[in-house]
């Protein structure tokens, strides 16, 4: 099933053997543009044949040692998984699906550490620091700011794919 309705739809991959730059992997060019001009060493166009080959090459042949599946459906699981190392890990952020067919035998096989994730563990505030004092920027990922009563609405927009826009921040 390919879904393109969400804002990142593959795994973006981090290799230590690229001294932990990123590689990212989505299926929207603008956002591979983005992903470059934020520093990824290499953006990949997701469902190319040879990709996990690619992310090996890149990896120095070993793939990533971590991964982070951000979408949540069963192909972008499965990507990440072929993605992953030998013994790396795969961190499952997104739940666009319920559920999803998982390559046990690869995870078991390869050693793969699953880690699932939601929102923070605590680490908001310090994020929220580094953001104010310029540290991380985050303005190339807002698209437009609104009151919260829109905010159904701007869900709707973002949930239907609309063409450019990443984040939207609510305001009282």
């Amino acid at each position: 099933m390919r879904d393109d309705r969400f804002e990142v739809r593959a795994p973006a991959v981090i290799c230590d053997e690229l001294d932990g730059e990123v590689i990212a992997i989505d299926l929207d060019e603008d956002r591979l543009a983005l992903a470059a001009r934020l520093g990824a060493t290499a953006a990949l166009r997701a469902g190319t044949a040879g990709l996990a080959g690619e992310v090996r090459r890149l990896c120095g042949g070993r793939g990533a040692d971590a991964v982070f599946e951000v979408v949540g459906l069963p192909s972008t699981l499965a990507t990440a998984v072929e993605c992953a190392r030998k013994g790396g890990s795969v961190t499952l952020v997104g739940n666009a699906s319920a559920h999803a067919d998982l390559p046990l035998q690869s995870v078991v096989t390869r050693q793969i550490t699953l880690i699932g994730t939601c929102a923070s563990a605590g680490e908001y505030p310090e994020c929220l620091e580094l953001i104010a004092a310029g540290k991380v920027n985050v303005t190339d990922f807002i698209s437009a700011a609104a009151p919260l009563e829109e905010g159904p609405r701007w869900f709707q927009r973002l949930r239907s794919g609309e063409k450019g826009l990443l984040k939207v921040v609510l305001t009282p």
